[in-house]
């Protein structure tokens, strides 16, 4: 059994480069970062990337009722071979008395118990399958919002078939492959002793100027924005919280940039406070796609606007939440036979799972959004978990961020960064908002900062719970 996480030599060995590519003048950085986007380029959209790209555009058009059927197949090709390959479906299956052949459709997922992430994280070995060849698999990794990330293969076929639904998503609202992009991730792309612009880098066959959303402030706002408008980058994409920042920045500024034709975001949710602001900055309302690396669930807007799971990647049943509103995600990565992972606790919560018929899509299942994580909520005086607490700065424009940090029972704090503007009538409109929402079983403390600290990925948490944690 090949061990499932990166050896210490590997790691050795990228702290090493790491190291070197940080000594680097600019110009030698850029060419770095281009060599290594000339190497994911190949790897990714290869002739048989093309293939399976068509293919996911066919899916598109077909009947949900023959969406139904294929991925009904991919299920029960998924759990012949866990049960062959992998230590701990194997024992399940054992345990419960049942057979691979016992899983017939999606519905027959539920005699099986749901897996938690923190139990696969703390066992990944188990679920590696013996039966994919290891040069038929990459490494892949999730960021673990508190530290604890999870690495694991994926077939290649996998990485492209993922790929293939995002570019999917993309070309739905017109971004075509090639389009050059303005990327604002969780990326150390610039060293952090750099204290002048360029605040950025470029990977020239991947047609991407990489942004550095750890040098954003007032001093080096501007900077980033005469580039974007200096290449007339036509499409922005990130996280969220990095983008919202970049956009509250440049109202407070008095500036527009109209360069930008479409701004997509991943890898955190999307709240509306965000969303206003990213389409006052840019002109353009933000598109988004849920989806992770595990790749147990996908959901894309659609040109109506209605986010859609991709039932043709992955199957997820909604389960409600027992102490709160929402429903969990649980999915089934029927994509990655050498990590299968079936019935898996994605943490995350949807609000409003229907079907609707749409012309924006084949595919019937609809949630009105991902509302954050199943642990981003705070804990009452009597006990009580209050979560959905993004809509309290839905209409609070004058607030650029903010963040609940709870480490007492019935306590927490509020950290707000303000934008230009704000007034004594903003915080008692934030306070009549947080007393409506709260009702008195949280109080809470407002501390106004120059900034929030992110993830060590980049990311922005709307809560951080230490007592959960």
């Amino acid at each position: 059994m090949r061990p499932a996480v990166e050896s210490s030599r590997e790691l050795d060995v990228k702290r090493f480069l790491e190291r070197i590519y940080r000594r680097c003048p600019v110009v030698l950085q850029d060419l770095v970062v281009s060599v290594d986007g000339f190497r994911i380029e190949r790897a990714r959209y290869s002739a048989a990337f093309w293939s399976q790209y068509a293919e996911a555009l066919r899916r598109a058009r077909l009947e949900p009722s023959a969406v139904a059927e294929y991925r009904d197949s991919k299920i029960r090709d998924l759990v012949e071979g866990a049960v062959a390959g992998t230590i701990y479906y194997k024992e399940l299956f054992k345990k419960l008395g049942l057979k691979a052949a016992d899983i017939r459709n999606a519905n027959d997922l539920s005699v099986l118990p749901i897996l938690s992430k923190e139990f696969v994280r703390g066992n990944p070995d188990l679920f590696v399958s013996a039966l994919i060849d290891k040069k038929d698999t990459v490494t892949c990794s999730t960021s673990g919002t508190t530290g604890s990330g999870l690495v694991f293969p994926a077939t290649k076929a996998a990485v492209r078939e993922q790929w293939a639904i995002w570019w999917r998503f993309r070309n739905l609202h017109g971004i075509r492959y090639g389009t050059w992009c303005g990327y604002f991730g969780g990326r150390l792309i610039v060293p952090a002793t750099e204290k002048s612009a360029p605040f950025w880098r470029v990977n020239r066959p991947g047609r991407q100027v990489i942004f550095s959303s750890y040098h954003l402030s007032e001093s080096t706002v501007d900077a980033y924005v005469d580039e974007i408008e200096r290449r007339e980058i036509p499409w922005l994409h990130g996280y969220p919280s990095s983008l919202a920042l970049l956009a509250a920045m440049v109202l407070d500024r008095g500036r527009r940039v109209t360069t930008v034709s479409h701004v997509s975001i991943g890898s955190e949710n999307l709240n509306e406070h965000q969303s206003s602001m990213i389409e006052q900055a840019f002109g353009v309302r933000p598109i988004q796609h849920y989806g992770m690396a595990e790749g147990v669930a996908n959901f894309s807007e659609c040109a109506n606007g209605h986010l859609h799971l991709d039932e043709d990647y992955a199957f997820a049943e909604f389960i409600p939440q027992v102490d709160g509103d929402g429903f969990r995600i649980i999915g089934t990565n029927f994509s990655n036979p050498a990590f299968p992972l079936l019935r898996y606790d994605v943490g995350d919560i949807a609000i409003a799972p229907i079907e609707i018929e749409c012309s924006g899509s084949r595919m019937l299942r609809v949630v009105s959004k991902i509302d954050g994580r199943a642990d981003d909520y705070l804990v009452a005086k009597d006990g009580t978990r209050i979560g959905r607490l993004g809509p309290i700065f839905k209409d609070m424009t004058s607030i650029r961020e903010s963040q609940f940090t709870q480490t007492t029972v019935g306590q927490a704090l509020l950290r707000v960064v303000k934008r230009a503007g704000y007034s004594a009538a903003d915080e008692r409109k934030l306070n009549e908002l947080l007393f409506e929402r709260l009702g008195g079983g949280v109080d809470v403390a407002i501390e106004y900062v120059s900034e929030i600290q992110k993830t060590k990925s980049g990311k922005l948490r709307l809560v951080v719970n230490r007592i959960a944690e």
